[in-house]
């Protein structure tokens, strides 16, 4: 096994039988509670993927906020008017990081679920920067057609900090969607020799097949 580097684990993970497996999947998690941690690193935004109300595939670039392994959980934030809130609560969610330097790719599967109020989502409101909220007193929904170009936010806010008072509006604009991950494809890219192991969750533990590169 090439194993480039092994990050801390955010929460614990149960033994697997290989301990090359274990490592990879230990990686896995480490590297996306890296993401998510840090704004520089090269998983804090993956490609989340969905489906249209047509069947069709829709994907975007989203930011990592955290990664529990402990939970099998990812969570990132959205705008609550946003259209992938129909396409991703409750339903397959897709998700694709690449860390080059660690010449690791992740391919991840779970289920989507949106939540707009109660206390977590509240503290996480709570904790987020002033600029970091302002993006949700945009005036209409994203994805609005518009007839000229620009960030839809009213015009005192805009190229400027809000405060606490500007912000309240934006709350209800606000939601956390949670990751609940079932299956990690992980893929170590190595000149002597690719590895690929795909990883699923079954309750509480994790089952590992080494797959072909």
């Amino acid at each position: 096994m090439f194993l480039m580097r092994r990050p801390a684990v955010s929460g614990r993970l149960p033994k697997l039988m290989d301990s090359d497996q274990q490592a990879a999947l230990e990686q896995a998690w480490a590297l996306l509670a890296d993401g998510a941690a840090k704004r520089r690193h090269a998983m804090h935004t993956p490609v989340l993927a969905g489906v249209t109300a047509e069947g069709l595939p829709d994907q975007r670039i989203m930011v990592l906020r955290e990664a529990a392994a402990d939970l099998a959980l990812l969570r990132l934030h959205t705008d609550a008017r946003s259209p992938k809130v129909t396409q991703l609560d409750r339903r397959p969610v897709h998700v694709l990081a690449y860390d080059a330097g660690a010449a690791i790719q992740l391919r991840i599967e779970g289920k989507g679920r949106i939540e707009r109020a109660g206390r977590r989502v509240e503290a996480i409101w709570a904790e987020a920067t002033c600029f970091a909220r302002r993006c949700y007193l945009a005036e209409a929904a994203p994805g609005t057609v518009r007839v000229t170009p620009g960030s839809g936010l009213p015009p005192e806010v805009e190229g400027h900090q809000p405060n606490e008072e500007q912000l309240v509006p934006a709350r209800a604009n606000f939601a956390i969607l949670l990751v609940e991950v079932s299956a990690i494809d992980w893929l170590h890219l190595a000149n002597i020799g690719h590895r690929r192991c795909r990883f699923e969750r079954n309750g509480t533990d994790w089952s590992a097949s080494w797959l072909q590169p």
